[in-house]
């Protein structure tokens, strides 16, 4: 019986300890193949290259199945499933990213967008990310990365879900448990700094302190907090129901 193939991607580029671990480590249930920015591409959201040429070059000899592609982690995605591969993979898996992607974070990050595309593409995915951004732990991301792909591979997904996944830097063996929660809220504090450049031009950084959250039971900053592995799903529609009540009186009309 042949293995199922599985495709990963990332936002922190093809040379990232996280992307190599991930796909050590999954290579033992699967043929693997990557397709990965050149460059770090953290915080491009759901970006697609669509003003530029896309080139996609082989990464290295002793690894057949691994490309670099001058773009985003939607771009890898897409290029690999639509074009690249030949056929379609049974999982596309993104990271494993150095720093969380929680609560609010999901929007901004490339990581989440990389799996977010296979989940749009039809097939079932999971964004898996530590929460350290100097990780110390990877290897735990790993394992669970392992068991998880095995539990999607046996019993599939909801149609148009994919999850979020988050770890605690921790050794395996001091997490406590798996949690399935909802998204949290962040507490961002942005900064804009305008400076000088020496031609006197002006220019401008986007910072500030690390953002803070919001607690509340049940959300994967809540399940962190308790070292547990968050699973977040989330999912294709992003319509708002609720508000449709909102809207009846008084009524939006031409």
């Amino acid at each position: 019986m042949p293995r199922p193939s599985l495709l990963l991607t990332n936002d922190d580029g093809i040379h990232a300890k996280g992307l190599s671990i991930l796909a050590e480590v999954l290579e033992t249930i699967a043929e693997v193949y990557v397709y990965a920015p050149d460059r770090e591409q953290s915080a491009v959201g759901h970006c697609v290259s669509l003003k530029k040429p896309l080139r996609v070059k082989k990464y290295n000899q002793d690894k057949p199945n691994w490309y670099m592609v001058d773009g985003t982690p939607t771009d890898c995605v897409m290029l690999a499933v639509r074009q690249l591969i030949g056929n379609k993979p049974a999982m596309v898996i993104s990271g494993i990213n150095a720093g969380a992607n929680l609560g609010d974070d999901v929007t901004y990050s490339g990581t989440v967008a990389g799996a977010f595309e296979g989940m749009l593409l039809g097939i079932p995915s999971f964004s898996i990310s530590i929460v350290s951004p100097e990780p110390q732990h990877y290897e735990s991301a790993g394992i669970f990365a392992v068991k998880l792909a095995r539990y999607i591979l046996k019993y599939g997904l909801p149609k148009d879900t994919m999850l979020n996944v988050n770890v605690p830097d921790l050794p395996y063996s001091e997490l406590k448990g798996v949690a399935i929660t909802k998204m949290g809220r962040r507490n961002y504090q942005d900064e804009i700094i305008q400076r000088e450049d020496p031609r006197g031009e002006v220019y401008y950084w986007i910072g500030g302190p690390q953002p803070t959250h919001y607690p509340e039971p049940g959300t994967d900053f809540d399940a962190i907090e308790q070292n547990m592995i968050s699973v977040t799903p989330l999912k294709r529609d992003l319509t708002n129901y609720e508000a449709f009540s909102y809207f009846t009186d008084p009524r939006i009309e031409l």
